[in-house]
C-alpha cells in the first residue's frame, strides 16, 4: 500500500478520537450485533425465526469496516460459522475451499457437497458443482448457513447450505465508496449507490480487486458488478430484479507443496506451474427474478426465475510426455456453457385442529450446458500456450425436483417439522472428437431419490429451546467428476454412482439479554458410496465410491456480553470424519492400502474461531481474533499432514458522522505473530504437493465513505 494512503488512513483513524476528546461526545453510531436476530430463509421453503427451527441456522451480518476485512471471499465471514471450514486457498484459480461438518472436503477446485444460493438464485449447478468466485462480499447484507439434516430440502449434493443475501435499498438516497490496500500488492475499490422511492428499492454495487498474491505465481484481478432492484407491486406483492457480472481476467496457480518445500520456502510455486504458466480466465454474467404474493389472508405465491452463462479456460501443469497418449485429453480444459431455472412454491398458514400450521409446496427445474474442450498446452516448442485441439464434447445436467414442508405445533411448546424433496439429475455427454485411436466416448446417467426430514422442536422456556432431526440426502457425481475414468481411458466416469447419507441432530438453543446466545448441536451423518479422490496429478483429478463412511461431532457457538463495551463470540467445532470401510489394495487378509477408519482427508478434528469486541457505543471498535484448526490429513492413507495452527490477528475501526457524510476508516492484521502455517490442502495430490500456505502477518487498511440525502 502506499505510504502516503497508510499515513492518510492513520490520520483519519486517530481524527474522530481527537475530535471527540475536544467536544466531549462522539457520534452516537451502534454497535452492529454479531449474530443478527432475523428470520431466516433456510431452514427452507418458508422465513422463520431461527430460534424456532429444529435445525443449527446462523445468521451473520456482513459487517466488513467493523472487521476490517478487505470483503474479497466469503471465508471472511463463514469462519465464525461452526461445523464450516472455509478457508482461502491464496490461489483465486481455484476458489475457496468449503466445506460443512466434513462434506465438501474432497473438492480441489471450486465448492461440492454444499448449496450455494444468492439472492435466492442458485450458484450450484443440478449436478452439485458450486462457485463462490462471483459472489460480491462488498455488496452483501448477510449470510445464513444451515447445517444439518435438513440441509436435504435443498436437493442434490446438500451436505450444508450457504445463502448469501444482498444489501436493500435505504429510506434516503446513499452513495458509498470503500477502497483500501494492505500487504502482498491487495488492492480493493468498491463503489455503492442505495435508495427507496414509492415505486422502486434499488441497490447496484461495481467494484474490484488485484492482488500480486502471497505466494509466487499467485497473481489475481476480478472485477464485479451487482444489481437488486424491488417493486412493489398492487395488492401485497413485490417483484425482486437480479443482476451480476464478474469478470476474472487474471488467476494465476501457483499449485500445492510437499511438506519439504513448504518447510523451505512457503512463498514458492511449484516449478511446473512456472513452466506452465498454469492460470485462469473465468467471465459470469446472470440474471434472475422473484415475484412473490400473497393470495388472501392464508395463502402465499413465490416464482423464481434465473438464467446465467460462465466461459473459463484454465491452463494445467499436464506433462507433455503424458500427453502423447491418443486418449489423452491435453492441459488446457476450456468450458463455455449456460445455466438456468425456475422454482415455483405456494404456502399456506393456518390451523389445524385448532393449532397453528404451515404447508409449503413446491417444483424446481434446472439446467446447465457446457462445451467442453481440451487442447495441448504447448505448440512450437513453448509451453503454457494453446496447442492442438485434445477434446471436444457437449455436457449437459438436468434435475427436475418436487418437494413439501409442513410446520404444525400440536399441543402448547411443541412443534413438527415435516418435510420432502424428490429429485432426478441427468448427466449427459456427447462426444464430438472422435479419431481412429480415439472412440466415441458420449454416455448418459440418471440419478433418482426421494429425500425425507423430520424435527420435532420443544419450547422448555421463553430462553431455551431443544430439538431432534433426522434426515436423508444424497449426492450425485458431479461432471468435473465424471469427466475422467480411474483407468486413464477417454470418456466419462460413468461408474461412479451417488453418495446417500442419513443423518440425525440433537441440539439446545438459548437467547438472553442484549443478544446473548448459545447453540450446542450434537450430529451424527452416515455415508454409502462415499465420493473420493482417487488420484490428483497435474491439475487432473480422478474419482471413486469407497463404500461407507461416519461424519459425527459437537458444534458450539456463544456469544456473550461482558458488560457494557465487551462481547465474546466463539464457534467451535470437534468433528470425527472416517471411511467406515478399506478400500484401495488389499491382500488375503484384508489388509487395506486404506484401513477402515482412515480419517477423511481435508478435515480437522478440531476448529475453533474467536472474537474479543471493545466498542465505546459511539463509533469505535477494536476486536481481538482467534483463529486455531487442529491437524489435518491431506490423503486417505494418511502419509501427509498439514499442522494444526493457530493465529491471532487485531482490527480496529471508527465512524465518524460528518453530517451527510459518514466517514468509516478501519485497520486489519491478521497472523500478528507471523506464523508459518498450511491454510488449506489439495485432496489426494499424486505427487504429495497437497500444502497450501497461508500467509504471514498481513496487514490491511481502508476507508468507507458514504453520503446521505438526510
Amino acid at each position: 500500500m502506499r505510504p502516503l494512503a497508510c499515513a492518510a488512513v492513520g490520520l483519519l483513524l486517530a481524527l474522530p478520537c481527537a475530535r471527540a476528546a475536544e467536544s466531549g461526545a462522539a457520534p452516537d453510531v451502534p454497535d452492529v450485533p454479531d449474530a443478527i436476530p432475523v428470520l431466516v430463509v433456510t431452514p427452507g421453503l418458508r422465513a422463520e425465526d431461527a430460534f424456532a427451527v429444529p435445525a443449527s441456522v446462523t445468521a451473520l451480518d456482513v459487517d466488513l469496516a467493523g472487521r476490517g476485512g478487505p470483503g474479497v471471499g466469503l471465508s471472511e465471514t463463514l469462519r465464525r460459522v461452526p461445523g464450516v471450514l472455509s478457508r482461502s486457498r491464496q490461489n483465486h484459480a481455484q476458489d475457496e475451499q468449503l466445506s460443512i461438518r466434513g462434506f465438501g472436503a474432497r473438492s480441489s477446485f471450486g465448492v461440492r457437497g454444499v448449496r450455494l444460493l444468492v439472492d435466492g438464485i442458485p450458484a450450484t449447478m443440478p449436478d452439485g458443482q458450486g462457485q463462490m468466485s462471483h459472489v460480491d462480499l462488498a455488496s452483501a447484507a448477510r449470510v445464513e448457513v444451515l447445517r444439518g439434516p435438513f440441509s436435504a430440502l435443498y436437493g442434490n449434493a446438500a451436505g450444508g447450505v450457504v445463502q448469501v443475501f444482498s444489501a436493500g435499498g435505504t429510506p434516503e438516497p446513499e452513495w458509498s465508496l470503500r477502497l483500501g490496500g494492505g500487504s502482498h500488492g491487495l488492492e480493493r475499490a468498491h463503489a455503492s449507490a442505495r435508495g427507496r422511492t414509492d415505486v422502486i428499492d434499488y441497490s447496484v454495487a461495481t467494484g474490484v480487486f488485484r492482488s500480486d498474491g502471497f505466494r509466487r505465481h499467485s497473481r489475481a484481478e476480478r472485477r464485479h458488478g451487482n444489481a437488486r432492484l424491488e417493486f412493489p407491486l398492487r395488492g401485497d406483492g413485490r417483484l425482486v430484479l437480479l443482476a451480476n457480472a464478474m469478470d476474472q481476467p487474471l488467476a494465476e496457480d501457483p499449485q500445492g507443496l510437499t511438506a519439504a518445500q513448504f518447510r523451505t520456502d512457503p512463498r514458492q510455486a511449484s516449478a511446473q506451474a512456472l513452466a506452465f504458466d498454469t492460470r485462469k480466465e473465468v467471465r459470469q454474467n446472470q440474471g434472475g427474478a422473484i415475484y412473490e404474493r400473497a393470495l388472501g389472508a392464508q395463502v402465499s405465491l413465490r416464482a423464481m426465475a434465473y438464467w446465467g452463462e460462465r466461459d473459463m479456460r484454465q491452463f494445467l501443469a499436464v506433462p507433455v510426455a503424458a500427453q502423447a497418449s491418443p486418449l489423452s485429453a491435453g492441459g488446457v480444459v476450456g468450458l463455455d456453457g449456460d445455466y438456468g431455472g425456475a422454482d415455483l412454491r405456494a404456502s399456506h398458514e393456518g390451523r389445524l385442529r385448532d393449532r397453528p400450521f404451515a404447508l409449503t409446496l413446491g417444483l424446481a427445474a434446472d439446467h446447465q450446458r457446457q462445451h467442453r474442450q481440451g487442447w495441448e498446452n504447448f505448440a512450437a516448442g513453448q509451453l503454457g500456450v494453446v496447442g492442438s485441439l485434445r477434446r471436444d464434447q457437449r455436457d449437459a445436467a438436468s434435475s427436475r425436483d418436487v418437494y413439501a414442508q409442513l410446520r404444525w405445533e400440536p399441543v402448547p411448546r411443541w412443534a413438527l417439522n415435516l418435510g420432502a424433496r424428490s429429485s432426478e439429475v441427468r448427466l449427459r455427454s456427447r462426444d464430438r472428437y472422435i479419431t481412429a485411436s480415439n472412440p466415441d466416448d458420449s454416455g448418459r446417467a440418471t440419478y433418482r431419490g426421494t429425500r425425507p426430514v423430520a424435527g420435532l422442536v420443544f419450547q422448555a422456556s421463553p430462553a431455551w429451546r431443544a430439538y431432534a432431526s433426522f434426515g436423508r440426502g444424497f449426492e450425485t457425481p458431479t461432471l468435473s467428476e465424471v469427466a475422467y475414468r480411474p483407468d486413464a481411458a477417454s470418456g466419462l466416469n460413468l461408474d461412479l454412482r451417488p453418495a446417500t447419507t442419513a443423518s440425525v441432530e440433537l441440539g439446545v438453543k438459548w437467547r438472553g439479554h442484549r443478544d446473548a446466545m448459545l447453540d450446542l448441536a450434537l450430529f451424527d451423518a452416515a455415508t454409502r458410496a462415499e465420493i473420493a479422490v482417487l488420484a490428483s496429478a497435474g491439475g487432473r483429478t480422478v474419482y471413486h465410491n469407497v463404500g461407507r463412511s461416519r461424519r459425527r461431532g459437537l458444534e458450539a457457538m456463544l456469544r456473550l456480553p461482558l458488560g457494557e463495551a465487551w462481547t465474546l463470540h466463539a464457534a467451535w467445532t470437534w468433528l470425527d470424519a472416517h471411511y467406515r470401510d478399506g478400500f484401495g489394495a488389499c491382500d488375503a487378509a484384508g489388509r487395506c492400502a486404506v484401513p477402515a477408519g482412515a480419517r477423511i482427508p481435508g478435515v480437522p478434528r478440531a476448529a475453533l474461531a474467536g472474537e474479543l469486541r471493545w466498542s465505546n457505543g459511539r463509533g469505535l471498535s477494536a476486536a481481538l481474533h482467534l483463529d486455531a484448526v487442529g491437524r489435518m490429513p491431506a490423503d486417505d492413507a494418511g502419509r501427509t499432514f498439514a499442522p494444526g495452527f493457530a493465529t491471532l490477528g487485531f482490527s480496529a475501526g471508527q465512524e465518524y458522522d460528518l453530517g451527510q457524510y459518514r466517514l468509516a476508516p478501519f485497520v486489519r492484521i491478521d497472523n500478528a505473530f507471523s506464523r508459518s502455517h498450511v491454510g488449506s490442502v489439495i485432496v489426494n495430490q499424486a505427487s504429495g504437493a497437497s500444502l497450501e500456505p497461508a500467509p504471514d502477518r498481513s496487514l490491511w487498511l481502508g476507508i468507507r465513505v458514504s453520503r446521505s440525502a438526510r
